[in-house]
Parts: C-alpha cells; structure tokens; sequence
C-alpha cells in the first residue's frame, strides 16, 4: 500500500504502464486512479517522461537489490540459475505479464538518445554486470560473452512469454543455461 502520494503516483503508473503502456497512458487517467490532485503530480515531477523515469527507477532498485542480496547468500551457480527461476515466477505472477517494463519502455521510446531508452538500457547493463560477476565468481575464462549469451536467453525468454503468453519460456531458457554453462566447464 502506497505510503504518501508521490508512492501512490507511482503505483498507479507503474501498473497503467505496465498494463497499457506508456504512450496509451494519460496523466489524467494517472490521476484518476491514484485519486491524486494534478498539482500534487507536479510538484513531484516535472512531466510525464519524469514519471516515467522515476517508475524505472522504483521497479529497478527492488529487482538489482535481490540480485545482489542472491549474490551474497548463495553459491554462484544457485544465485545464476536463481535468475532463472525468479524470471519463471514473474512471467507467472498472479497479475497479468505484459513483459518486461524496460523493454516495453526503450520499444514506446526508440530513440536511443531519449532518456527513458537510456534508462531502460542501463538497467540491461547493470542486470548484464551483475550475470557478468555471478560468472566471474563461477571462475569463468571467458565471463563477459557468456553473460551475454545468458542475458540474451533470459531477454529471449521474456520477449516470447510476452507474445506468446505464459508457457515454459522461463523452464526452457534454463535448461539452455545449464547446457551452455556446463559447455564452458562450470
């Protein structure tokens, strides 16, 4: 439950975002349903690209913050294939999946100098930094082109599951893990 108004804003955009879109959404509907007075809107953000800044922002902290807390309480290779398993449980979240938020945000913002895009693709890195270390902790030679390769099939597993519905995406991306960590010897 949202705790001040600038949380429920948030809130609210994040799931019409999420739900519908970027573009699809106005700030009157926004407001509407986080039952936020406009000038409230405004005296927390700039414009509608501020909001949608700091809705990436708030759903990127949380997801990095279990990434790492994974990292330091579990053995590399559980917190890696983790990664997999907490991907299954988001596709399968009791809310409906509309993929991923950041990828949904750099498509509705293809302008790769727009800010939102960027915001978008510096999640993807910093998620592709923290496969990267997981892999290093592993003793990998070769760590950088293979979080690569495993971001790909993770990016791969949302985009279809998005499609597609919600299958096995997750399950299959993780088997294809295994089979190509266990090719680079780990």
């Amino acid at each position: 439950m949202a705790t001040n108004k600038r949380d429920q804003l948030l809130g609210t955009a994040e799931r019409l975002f999420y739900t519908e879109g970027y573009h699809a959404t106005g700030i009157d509907r926004i407001l509407s349903e986080s039952g936020v007075a406009k000038m409230t809107l405004y005296k927390h953000f700039k414009s509608k690209d501020d909001l949608i800044l700091a809705v990436l922002d708030a759903r990127q902290q949380p997801m990095l913050e279990r990434l790492r807390s994974a990292r330091e309480r579990l053995p590399p290779r559980q917190a890696l294939m983790g990664v997999f398993d907490g991907l299954d449980a988001m596709i399968h979240s009791p809310t409906a999946f509309c993929g991923c938020l950041f990828i949904n945000a750099a498509a509705e913002y293809q302008d790769r100098d727009h800010p939102i895009h960027q915001r978008a693709a510096a999640y993807k890195a910093q998620f592709q930094t923290h496969l990267h270390a997981l892999l290093q902790d592993l003793g990998a030679t070769q760590a950088e082109p293979l979080a690569r390769q495993l971001q790909f099939m993770i990016e791969g597993a949302l985009s279809m599951a998005h499609i597609e519905g919600p299958g096995d995406q997750a399950k299959l991306a993780k088997a294809a893990a295994e089979q190509l960590l266990q090719a680079a010897g780990l």
